[in-house]
């Protein structure tokens, strides 16, 4: 894209996420990538997509199971989950693949970097739905899978957050 946006290019050759790019660059990066793909359709995921892909067929907190350790999620180990003890504080984000796949082979999906979800932000219907698209307007679009500077709590696979394009 011709920039990179990210606060830690401290170390030349690794493979860090972006983490400073707002909905609209993402929209701008998935247009120009689609231009390269044979029939492009690449789009970010629905909040549910998000969600069923970070939990990789698990019904607890973590894709990892009930709580989690900073050896196998970048976030304030100050701040553990339940009666976890306390981790590591990397204070920045970790390079792609450094740590622990989910049983999926995703990495990354708790903690790291915050990612967007192609839904706005709005509560969620009483109703029980199966694989529901987000409202098609709204304010704030929904955020998901925490950042290496949260406490442990907002890097589950049900914590959702909201976010200005």
């Amino acid at each position: 894209m011709g920039s990179n946006h990210s606060n830690f290019k401290d170390v030349k050759g690794t493979l860090r996420p972006v983490e400073q790019v707002s909905f609209d660059d993402v929209t701008e990066f998935l247009v120009k990538l689609n231009q390269l793909v044979p029939h492009g359709t690449l789009t970010l995921p629905t909040e549910a997509q998000w969600e069923y892909a970070c939990r990789a067929g698990t019904a607890t907190p973590f894709s990892f199971g009930d709580t989690i350790t900073t050896d196998d999620v970048n976030f304030d180990g100050n701040y553990p989950y339940g009666d976890s003890p306390k981790g590591e504080y990397r204070k920045k984000t970790v390079e792609v693949k450094s740590l622990p796949a989910n049983r999926w082979g995703l990495y990354e999906m708790h903690g790291n970097v915050w990612e967007w979800c192609s839904d706005w932000y709005a509560e969620y219907s009483a109703e029980p739905q199966v694989d529901p698209p987000g409202p098609a307007t709204g304010s704030d679009r929904v955020i998901r899978g925490g950042g290496w500077s949260d406490s442990a709590r907002y890097v589950r696979s049900a914590y959702r957050a909201m976010s200005w394009t």
